[in-house]
Formats: structure tokens, sequence, C-alpha cells
């Protein structure tokens, strides 16, 4: 019987499903073991390849702790809210929803088909009501709390209220006043507060409350009438999509993240994540001590206020750099300069804050025609605006010195700005001197101090002068929470007198209403303003942004553990059970968006009370990434007058224009001979008439060579590969074994189909300990060989540890040594096959459970224990002596290790080797060196 991997693994699949084997209960005596994959966004194309990597490994783990005895939670959904179905929405005029629902129902078959052993009965969907009801209501309990710095946790902000009612709001409160904030909040008094109006109160509030509305700047994407998250941002244009951003000030709704912003730090020294995703978010939050410092404008009753790290070098300021974006701008900006200043401003906007932090080399800026008052000297200093200072880091200004800071010496350099050197140690001449070491020099009160010393005296001194404070700043954010799109959780607040009001938590739901075009409205408002009588009470309108995709996304692990409670987010009982994720997989693109947020979230909810752990997941796993080979052909361009554009497709090395085409290399239109990838006029032909995009490429010979490029896989490159095609040609457990064997998890590999066969063979050969080529079974019931068990043993030893280490490749070396070694020795007994069907099930579940009912097991091999591993049967009780003659080694001599250097001896000369290479001569040396070697001289 051949081992026929269609029937297999559909009666396998039938069986799990009806038989709900992988379905967890919350209450169990085991011990509880929660592994998770970061959920997919079900787009249109399905998965390719390379998504089942992670997956595939997070599976091999959660099958192996069902065999250790865990209650093992291994839930999957989908993040099903995004861009990508809206975009879809608006070019097709499909409702989002038909169309999400159509990609998940895609995505299952393909899970299913691949044997993952999801509990489905847990399932997901963050666009379903019945999900989004506990984001919103999420949102409620951060609308409803603030920042204790006191405290450091969350409060409701009732709390608050009260304090102002008995107290007032002082400058010493200033500390409470976490995040972004635009201004400085006025002190009042109790009485004040008593008499503000609602909305005066409201106002009040926000600048408090965890979810607040606000003026900020926020990353505008003009193409798709959208805010994004600085994440979403590369390189001044959208992640998605490529459309240019620009930085823009507007109403926005944001979450204080920065309230945890020491927490978040803190926090990665307990949990076991790799240190590059650590130091990601280190660098991200970017904490700094140093000190605020303001600085009296010329001419003005305001102050510019500046934060700086090296307040050492206050007498080395000979200038002022705004964001372009600072509120003073326009005020402090002098009619001589206004224009200058406004087309500065405009194109600054052009750029994303990431750009303008990494264009290091290119200097720009504007003078504003204004000057501060330095605050020591009172000279004056002329106030710049340089695109190079963002808005959001700090004050929004920086004050220069180019002496010692390499950005400020190139600005100064550019516009013929002084250069004063404060501490000895450089040639300013050639470079400014940034080393935090040297004595002060033309600094007055600190002239003769070290750098340490420095800061000290100078933080005093600001101190002292009542003109800043020491303080520590953060370069993280708050985090963006609106979008001006439709598909994502409505946000529960209505306007009342221009008040922010939030729902009741009985009225959620908020359901995300109908629209006649996903579009934004014809006076620019989000596609939600479209929506016919959306009213609270028919008469106040909601807010019409809608949640950021990475809303479902934050605190999404929870619900897997109680996905069908009506009544909490999740129940005690079960949050309690389960507490937080014991492994996550995921990638390390997540770094600075969802897992950043997600702690957060963490840690807010357990600060309310309603969990009892601080972070997400203890372990974390980022595996790398499967990519495709794309096929790039050299172009050259021809334009001639009146005619459409020919792209003359050269041989490597001859293009005129370096331009670039991607086409698949597995479409039969690609040629490969002799190593080499090739397209002629036929393929050229055949891809003309499937690919609009190549209708214009000609090609300058009968046959070009194609450069084969190893990229992220992705359909703009074509060189997707569905793991559909590999199941249908091999099966999923090949596909399954052939992805953990292509590497090390963590790195990323290229796709090769090379040696694929090579796994399908490996179990073919497995099926062939059981069953001879006729079908007939080979299993025996007879005792194990010495040798038998020791292939046995050391496999399982080999495989339980390397799946703990996650170096699942060697796990699927060890299985072909295995089986080869027992295939040498003819062994088909059920004694050692036995358990090795278990070992296998993790990896390839589905000819594992085949061959588990073939033995006579009516259970699944799911449910049964990992082998007991006996370390005796790997005592090695015999060497392999080399055996060399006059130098040479000839051949090898098996003797056991208990033998004496005499029975060695005397063995080698009785056996046939012996006798062959001695040919009859007596030995003159004979020199045995127990377990290492054997030297003999004739």
């Amino acid at each position: 019987m051949e081992y026929n991997f269609r029937e297999i693994e559909a009666k396998w699949q039938k069986f799990w499903h009806e038989n709900q084997t992988y379905k967890t209960n919350n209450s169990d005596n085991r011990p509880k073991y929660y592994i998770l994959d970061m959920f997919p966004y079900p787009s249109g194309a399905g998965l390719h390849v390379g998504h089942p990597l992670g997956f595939i490994a997070s599976d091999i783990v959660a099958r192996f702790k069902r065999l250790q005895g865990m209650n093992v939670l291994h839930p999957m959904g989908y993040d099903a809210f995004g861009l990508p179905a809206e975009q879809y929405a608006i070019q097709t005029g499909r409702h989002p929803e038909d169309t999400t629902r159509e990609n998940i129902a895609r995505y299952r078959q393909q899970f299913d088909r691949i044997g993952f052993s999801y509990d489905w009965s847990r399932e997901i969907r963050t666009c379903a009501p019945e999900y989004y009801k506990w984001t919103q209501w999420v949102f409620l309990q951060l609308f409803h709390s603030w920042y204790n710095c006191d405290k450091q946790k969350a409060e409701h902000i009732d709390s608050l209220i009260a304090h102002f009612e008995q107290e007032g709001f002082n400058d010493d409160l200033h500390r409470y006043l976490t995040g972004d904030i635009e201004h400085d909040l006025k002190p009042f008094s109790a009485s004040d507060w008593k008499q503000f109006s609602e909305k005066e109160k409201s106002d009040v509030l926000l600048n408090f409350r965890l979810a607040y509305l606000s003026e900020a700047w926020v990353n505008w994407c003009p193409a798709m009438g959208t805010v994004l998250a600085n994440d979403e941002v590369k390189d001044g244009v959208s992640e998605r999509g490529g459309y240019p951003v620009e930085r823009k000030r507007m109403p926005q709704w944001s979450l204080r993240i920065t309230a945890y912003a020491e927490r978040l730090l803190s926090g990665l020294d307990t949990i076991d994540w790799s240190e590059s995703m650590k130091e990601a978010q280190r660098n991200w939050i970017g904490r700094s001590e140093g000190t605020s410092l303001k600085f009296q404008l010329d001419g003005h009753a305001q102050s510019i206020e500046v934060f700086t790290t090296r307040p050492d070098t206050i007498f080395g300021v000979s200038f002022l750099t705004l964001a372009p974006e600072h509120e003073l701008v326009d005020q402090i900006t002098t009619a001589e300069y206004r224009n200058a200043v406004s087309d500065y401003i405009n194109e600054a906007k052009k750029k994303s804050e990431r750009e303008r932090q990494a264009d290091v080399k290119k200097v720009s800026g504007q003078f504003t025609g204004a000057y501060v008052l330095h605050p020591f000297t009172q000279a004056k200093v002329p106030v710049w605006i340089g695109d190079y200072v963002l808005a959001g880091y700090g004050t929004g200004a920086v004050m220069a010195v180019p002496g010692h800071d390499s950005r400020d010496y190139a600005f100064a350099k550019h516009f013929a700005l002084p250069i004063i050197e404060v501490v000895k140690g450089g040639d300013l001449s050639v470079e400014s001197y940034d080393a935090k070491t040297g004595e002060l020099v033309n600094s007055d009160f600190l002239n003769g101090l070290d750098v340490k010393a420095a800061v000290r005296k100078a933080i005093e001194e600001i101190e002292k002068h009542g003109i800043g404070k020491g303080k520590i700043n953060y370069r993280l954010r708050d985090a963006a929470f609106g979008r001006q799109r439709y598909w994502g959780e409505p946000i529960p607040i209505y306007f009342k007198d221009g008040i922010p009001c939030p729902l009741a938590e009985n009225e959620l739901p908020l359901i995300l209403p109908q629209v006649d075009k996903f579009l934004p409205t014809e006076t620019g408002e989000p596609p939600l303003a479209r929506a016919a009588n959306w009213k609270y009470q028919d008469k106040y309108d909601y807010e019409w942004t809608t949640m950021p995709g990475w809303a479902g996304s934050s605190w999404y692990f929870l619900r897997y553990m109680d996905p069908h409670n009506s009544t909490e987010f999740v129940a005690q009982e079960a949050a309690n059970y389960w507490k937080n994720v014991d492994l996550y997989f995921g990638g390390a693109e997540h770094a600075t968006g969802h897992l950043l947020y997600v702690r957060f979230w963490t840690k807010f909810l357990f600060d309310i009370g309603k969990i009892q752990v601080d972070e997400p997941a203890q372990k974390l796993v980022n595996q790398g990434m499967i990519q495709g080979t794309s096929m790039v052909g050299h172009v050259r361009v021809e334009r001639n007058a009146g005619e459409e554009e020919k792209y003359i497709l050269l041989p490597p090395g001859k293009a005129i224009k370096d331009e670039t085409f991607h086409k698949n290399y597995l479409i039969d239109f690609v040629e490969f001979a002799d190593g080499k990838y090739f397209i002629d006029q036929n393929g050229a032909a055949k891809t003309r008439a499937k690919e609009a995009t190549f209708r214009n490429y000609h090609l300058s010979a009968d046959r070009i060579e194609l450069t084969p490029a190893t990229e992220k896989m992705s359909k703009s490159k074509f060189n997707v590969v569905n793991p559909d095609d590999i199941c249908d040609q091999y099966g999923a457990d090949t596909l399954r074994l052939y992805e953990m064997f292509l590497g090390p998890l963590e790195q990323h590999k290229p796709w090769n189909t090379n040696g694929i066969s090579g796994t399908y063979n490996f179990l073919r050969k497995f099926w062939r300990l059981f069953y001879d080529q006729s079908g007939n079974l080979l299993l025996n019931d007879a005792s194990a060989e010495k040798a038998e068990l020791k292939v046995l043993h050391k496999t399982l030893k080999k495989i339980s540890e390397d799946i703990e280490k996650f170096a699942f490749n060697t796990c699927v070396s060890s299985f072909m040594i295995a089986v080869n070694e027992l295939s040498d020795l003819k062994c088909h007994k059920r004694t050692i096959l036995e358990p090795l069907v278990i070992a296998l099930s993790p990896f390839a579940p589905h000819i594992a459970e085949e061959l588990w009912s073939k033995l006579g097991h009516t259970t699944s091999v799911c449910l049964e224990r990992f082998p007991k591993i006996d370390t005796s049967y790997l005592v090695e009780d015999t060497f392999d002596y080399p055996v060399q003659i006059n130098g040479k080694m000839k051949f090898k001599h098996t003797a056991s290790l208990q033998d004496t250097p005499a029975q060695i001896e005397a063995g080698i000369l009785a056996s046939d080797e012996g006798q062959k290479y001695l040919e009859g001569k007596t030995p003159k040396k004979f020199v045995v060196v127990p377990g290492r070697i054997v030297n003999i001289v004739v």
C-alpha cells in the first residue's frame, strides 16, 4: 500500500473537525500552556508559503506540549478591520464586510488543509460586533481613567475630579500632565473648578484622560483621506499604497501611552524577548534625562522652552531652532521673513517625522527674524526653524550648540552661524566635539568643571533662577487613535454642545452604520458622516472617525480565553487561569506597533483590576521570513515622438537606464537552463497576452537572460508561491516538514523547491517501515535489538531538546537519520515504531494519525504522551577504532570499550580486514590508545 497523502490528509482533517480534537477547557487539572500566533489580516490573496512558517512552528510546540500532558490553549482568529478591504470597497463598491467574510473563508480553508491544531471554537473576528463591543468597552475605560504619577497607575477620573473639587489645580500637579500636552494648563482653585461650565470642565479633563481629544500634529495622507500612525509611514509615504504623507494639525483622538513610558521600559527586563526586540522598543520610547530651560523672546511676552540633555553647554548656544510646526512660529516671524518661512513650512509638511530624522546629510532651515535672550548672558540669540526638529519630541525647540552637536554644527556651517567652544577636547575647525568628557571653558560659572560636574551645576543654577528644572523626557509620542476611515470600530462617543460624551456601557456595541459610499464627504468629513440618521438619541452627532487597525489586536489574547462571554470582556476565572501568553510567535516588524500597544493595554487593564498580569506574553519568538525569487530583466527605455514608450529587454549589464521589472519565475514562459533563467520571444508573447504591465516590453535578442532576485514574497513582485500547490503535489505534512527544514526559524531564507522532494521521500520511506510495496503490513511484535533502541531513544532525546530550543530544522534532520538507520536495520517492530509515530506527530500529524490507527489505536495520537526517554541506551559501550598501518588509516575495527589492549589486538589480528591488510606479516609494533586509535607498524 503506497503512501496516499491526499486520502490520508482529507480523512484526518475531517476527523479532527468532527471530533473537536483540539477543543480546550478553561478548567483542567493539568498545567496550562498558552501559545499564540499573531493573527493574520485576511487579504483576498490568501496565504502564500511564507505565511505558515510561524504558524507551523507554533503548531509543533502546541502539539508537543499536549504530548507532555499540558492543557494547551492554541487559538486563531482574524484581524479583520483595516485599510485594504476599504480600498477595495472604494474601487469596486463591494462592502468590506462581504469581502472580509469571503477572505476569511479562504484563509480557514488553507489553515485546515495544513493541519493546524487550533481550537476553532474560540475563533474571533475583530470586525464582529460581539467582539468590537469589548474593544469599545476598553476605550471607555481609558476615557474614564487618568494616570496618577504618585501611585504610578491608572485610576478612575472621579478621583481626579474629587481632588479638583477639594484643592483645585496648581503648578505641582503638572507632574500629572503626561503625554502630548500642546499647551500649559493654567492653575485654578477649588472654587474656580466649581464655577467652570460643563464645557470648561470637559476641556480640563481632556488634559488628563488616557483617551483624549485634542489638536495634534498627525501624519495626514490626502490620497487615502486618513491619519496614519508613525509606524504606518515609511520614507514619507504610506506603508500601504506608497502615497505621500504630510504633517497636519487637526482634532485627533489619542491614547496617552506616554504615561506608561517608564513602565514600558522597565517591564522589558521581566520578559523573555530577544534583545534586538527589546532594544527596538527602548529606542522607540527614547528615555533621556536633562532639563527644561526657558529663553525669553525679545519683544514678546512669551518664552520658548527647550529640553536639553546637555545643560553644561548652555554658554555654547548660538541660535535656537524650532520645529516648522511650532505654535509660536507664526507669532514671532517678522514681516521681512514671512513668505520665506511660509514656503519652508509647506515643504516640511511633505516629509514624515521618520524621514526628517533620517535625512542627516541635507541641511535646510529658515531664519524667522526673531530673537531670544540668553538666560544667563542676556545676549540676543537668533531663532530659526529647521525640519530636523520635531514638534512631537520634547518641546519642539532646540537650543543649538554647534560646537558640541554634529547636526547643529552642520546647520551652523551651512548658514555661517557662530560656533563656540565650551568643552575642551576637539578641533572645531574640522567637526563638532560631541564627547561627554572634557573641561568646560568660555562658560562663566561652569569654567574648569568636568562635564558631569558641569551638568549638575548647570541644572542647579537653572532651577535657582527659576528658568527651568531637571526632568526626564521620552521620544515616545501618544498614539494617534482616530482614523478618517469607514472599515473600523466606531468610537463610542457623541458630541453634545461641543463636549465629547461617552456612551453608557449598556449602549454598546455602537454598530458600524451603512453608508452610500466609502469615501470622505464632499466637504472632507470622514465616511461615517455619510451615514443617514446616525445620531445619538436622534439629535447628537456621533464621532465620525473610527479606531485604528491595532485597536482590536491590543487585547485579543484575552478574548481568546473567554470568546463567547456576552457580559464581560473576559471572565475573572478564565483570566486568572490562563494569565498571559506563555509563548507568542510573530514578526519582528511589529516591535514598535502592535507589540508596544498590546503591552500598554495590558498594563492599563492590570491597573484597573481586570487582569492579574501586566505583560501580555512572557516569551516572544520572531520567526524569519521566507523570501520569494523574482526574475529581474534589465531595461532600456525608448521614447520616440508620437509613439508609446517601449521597454527593451537587454542582457544583464547592458541596461542604459537602471530600471527593472519583476516576473513570476514559476510561470512557464520563464525558461531554466544551465543554471540560468531566460525569456524568449514565445515566452514574451505569452506574457504580453497575460500581463498588461508587460505589453510594452520587447526583447533585444531571441533569448534574454533574467537575473534572479531574492526578496520579500509579495503579489507586487510576482514571486508568490501558493501553499495549496505544494499540498496538491506533495501533501500538507511535506509542506510542514519542509518549511521547518529550510533553516533556523529566526532567519530569513529563500523559498526553493529543489529539496522538497527529499522531504516527501522521507515520509514515503517512513511509511515503508510499516508497509511493503504490495501493501502488506510489515509490523511485528518482536523484541527490539539494542541498536534499534539506541536509534529510538537518541532520536527522542534530540527531538524533545530541540523543540524546546525551537531548532525545528535539526528535528527534521534527526527524523531523517533515524528512518535511514532503522531502514538499514530492517526494523519493523512495534516497540520502536509506535513511540516514533508519537514523536513525529507534532511535525507531520496526518501520516502520524493514519499510522497510529494502523497500529490498532482508536483514539487520536494527539492525546498520547510523549514517549519516555531511556538514556541508558545512549551510553556508548563500543568504539570504532581507526586502524593505521605504517601511518595510513586502512580500516575501522569495532571493539568494546571494556576490552583491554591485548583483547583489541587479538580481535584485529583475527578479523578479515586485519588479515587482508597485514598480508600475513607479523607486526613489529602494535599500539592501542584506548578509546582513540590503533597504530600498527609492519
